[in-house]
């Protein structure tokens, strides 16, 4: 399965995902550098592809080396979130990814997290009678044409 299967409508390929935990202001500064690097599409109509979570309570203590100095407390920073996207298997744009998030994220030492995935890609077969597909759908997200 490491090299990904097919099925009818989908395509299933091998790809890295990665995850950053982040503070949610800083949120669009690292997703506007990582996106100058990978476009991170989704399919062949889709880019700037990621997933953000509900903000949650980040915990840590500072210690010694720290930049906040060493706490004997543990600190609960509300206002954190983990962004969720996927790149194709390829260690140079990784690294220069990893740099990249290291550089502009807020953290001396930002949670970032990588796995080899697999990710379904449609083949494009035609759909627009599906009435489960969103343009077949009243969502209130949805534009009017």
């Amino acid at each position: 399965m490491d090299s990904g299967f097919h099925t009818k409508s989908v395509r299933m390929d091998r790809m890295i995902q990665m995850s950053v935990f982040s503070p949610e202001e800083d949120v669009d500064r690292i997703m506007d550098h990582v996106c100058k690097i990978a476009p991170l599409p989704q399919g062949e109509k889709y880019d700037s592809n990621a997933y953000q979570t509900a903000s949650g309570i980040e915990r840590y203590r500072p210690l010694e080396g720290a930049a906040a100095g060493p706490e004997t407390e543990v600190r609960k920073r509300p206002g954190v979130v983990e962004v969720v996207f996927e790149l194709p298997d390829d260690r140079e744009l990784l690294e220069q990814v990893v740099e990249t998030i290291f550089q502009v994220h807020s953290y001396q030492e930002p949670v970032i997290k990588v796995q080899h995935i697999l990710v379904s890609r449609s083949k494009g077969l035609d759909d627009s009678r599906n009435p489960y597909r969103w343009w077949n759908t009243t969502g209130d997200w949805k534009k009017e044409r």
